[in-house]
């Protein structure tokens, strides 16, 4: 687990995501939390079910690589949003990080706060070198919350800013 000033940051084991799943406050309930208005889009319950839980409950991988990892607002005892690395680093020591904020806790600037500390967990990987995002080129909270955590921005396609940070040399 991580702790901020504000969050705690949670990852989920295979038991967990499958509560997350369910989008019915069970998980919340597990973790002694207050319930959320979170909602789980049919894409997202896809890539957690055929992905994002085999590859977690698979014992040859690091879970923390490819798990959610669930935010906590400590005073609200209260999830407000997610976050996940995209898999293990790659043969160049990066690693891709995803995010995303629930409606009803947005524009706080917990996912600032958060993607800065999983990228000082990240620096402390010794096989993570880099840090890496894309984001929607029109999604400029997204791009907001990198540029706040040092990330540049080092290419581009047509709907996509790609984004870098390197936590090691």
């Amino acid at each position: 687990m991580i702790e901020t000033t504000r969050l705690r940051i949670h990852p989920l084991t295979p038991t967990q995501l499958r509560l997350y799943i369910l989008a019915d406050n069970s998980l919340e309930q597990t973790l002694g939390l207050n319930p959320t208005t979170r909602t789980i889009s049919p894409e997202l319950k896809e890539a957690l079910e055929e992905t994002i839980l085999p590859n977690v409950a698979d014992p040859k991988n690091n879970y923390l690589y490819g798990t959610l990892w669930t935010m906590i607002d400590k005073s609200a005892q209260k999830m407000v949003g997610d976050l996940c690395f995209v898999g293990s680093p790659d043969g160049d020591g990066n690693i891709e990080i995803g995010y995303g904020t629930y409606e009803d806790s947005r524009n706080k600037g917990y996912m600032t706060e958060a993607v800065g500390a999983m990228v000082e967990w990240a620096a402390r990987q010794p096989e993570i070198k880099a840090v890496i995002a894309d984001t929607d080129k029109d999604n400029t909270a997204s791009w907001g919350v990198l540029e706040k955590n040092n990330f540049v921005r080092y290419g581009e396609t047509e709907t996509l800013f790609r984004w870098r940070i390197e936590v090691k040399k």
